[in-house]
């Protein structure tokens, strides 16, 4: 008898009314979206075999069963890698809830910079919260997950910058979830109005190495006309977490996105992607690393929707596989009718340091204007043997010597991070890796 799966696992009616009840305080509006969602998430089914948006995906490996809303933490362990980044400002979130916290400096409080708690920010900047936060989708394929996020997303953070202020140093959000079967749901609402300037560096961690854990969270991106925004984020979840993770990016006119997605941790990740293109002139950078090692599965999917003239994109996915682990890459390029002048290339480039590794790779374009220049492409290598003998002969040890090479595939995206001491700790992360 084959085997039924519940489409919504551990999340039951009952544990949306609880989550319910303890919002208590908070605008009506976002209730309201919560029952919204709640009522998506039960109506959407799990991926099946049949939905394109999954192709190549393991879809067996994703069911909802033995996880629940994590619970309440008061305190975190800060990374190291966390707490030796110096910033402007920091937030620590341990199982949904705020545990640390470094206020934001004076001067910048002062210019009307924001750094708060996504519960606090509803309260005391409910109409300026509510014109973005959750205004643009990915669309991508796991709206399923998107909603569950929305439905019983417990806090977040929310950062806003003004127009003409720029913030000199990196701003910090660090995620953790303790605990076997937990799940939590960060949110990061980040706007910067016209102008503006800012750098913000996102940390996903677990405190156990191989628990069993659930993370669903949400990136909402804005840059209003000529704003320059930096997100460089390094997830380095347990061995077993499933996660998914979605990113809406949104540049306006002359704006300027930089997007870093580092991928590091979790038994099977998914991660969306959305940039549109909204105002002439509006550039998105999309960059991520990733480094998959014994069966781990990495599922990105991306769109770059360019819906004004003169707009440009750069997306360039860089993999690094080990052993059988497998890497999924599906974007596309989407050129509306009214985009032209579009400049958008799209790239995966994947290294693989193993026979068993798998990599697959669906580069795509849909063109509807008839002035554009556009490409994409994909190309699948191993390390150079030339390369690897030239270290070896000089008494580099071999796996000192595939650690070399790598970090020079990986360093075209490691050199647009624009902060040295945030280009450190980025890399000390993937040594990280590399060593377990």
């Amino acid at each position: 008898m084959p085997e039924t799966i519940s489409p919504t696992g551990s999340f039951t009616p009952d544990v949306f009314a609880q989550h319910l009840a303890a919002q208590t305080g908070l605008p009506d509006w976002w209730l309201d979206a919560k029952r919204t969602a709640w009522a998506q998430f039960q109506a959407s089914p799990l991926p099946t075999i049949r939905d394109e948006a999954w192709r190549f995906s393991t879809r067996s490996g994703i069911k909802l069963d033995g996880y629940a809303p994590a619970s309440a933490s008061a305190s975190a362990q800060l990374p190291a890698h966390a707490s030796d980044l110096p910033c402007a400002a920091r937030l620590v979130f341990s199982n949904n809830a705020l545990a640390q916290r470094t206020a934001l400096a004076a001067d910048l409080a002062a210019r009307g910079v924001i750094v708060e708690p996504l519960r606090d920010a509803l309260v005391k900047h409910g109409d300026l919260v509510r014109r973005y936060l959750n205004q643009q989708h990915t669309n991508l394929g796991a709206d399923k997950f998107r909603a569950l996020h929305t439905a019983l997303a417990h806090d977040g953070v929310f950062i806003y910058v003004p127009a003409g202020v720029e913030v000199p140093t990196p701003i910090a959000v660090v995620h953790q979830v303790t605990g076997a079967g937990a799940t939590v749901f960060p949110h990061t609402l980040v706007v910067a109005e016209a102008n503006a300037r800012a750098t913000i560096a996102e940390f996903f961690t677990s405190a156990e190495a191989d628990a069993v854990q659930l993370a669903s969270g949400v990136n909402d991106l804005f840059a209003g006309p000529g704003a320059q925004l930096n997100y460089i984020a390094a997830q380095a979840w347990s061995s077993q977490t499933l996660a998914f993770q979605h990113n809406a990016i949104t540049a306006d006119r002359d704006a300027r996105i930089l997007a870093l997605n580092v991928h590091l941790g979790g038994r099977q990740a998914r991660h969306e992607s959305h940039s549109r293109l909204i105002g002439p002139g509006a550039h998105s950078e999309m960059l991520a690393l990733t480094v998959a090692q014994g069966t781990q599965e990495f599922d990105h999917r991306t769109l770059q929707t360019h819906q004004a003239p003169h707009t440009s994109s750069n997306l360039l996915y860089k993999n690094a596989l080990l052993d059988s682990a497998r890497t999924i890459f599906s974007g596309l390029i989407v050129v509306e009718p009214d985009a032209q002048k579009t400049d958008a290339y799209q790239s995966n480039r994947n290294l693989m340091l193993s026979d068993t590794a798998e990599a697959n790779s669906l580069p795509g374009l849909e063109i509807q204007a008839n002035d554009v220049r556009c490409s994409h492409g994909a190309t699948t290598s191993r390390i150079d043997p030339e390369q690897e003998f030239y270290l070896l002969a000089r008494g580099i040890p071999k796996a000192q010597a595939a650690e070399l090479l790598l970090f020079g595939f990986f360093e075209k995206v490691l050199g647009q991070i624009p902060h040295e001491g945030l280009y450190q700790t980025i890399r000390t992360l993937i040594q990280t890796k590399l060593k377990k």
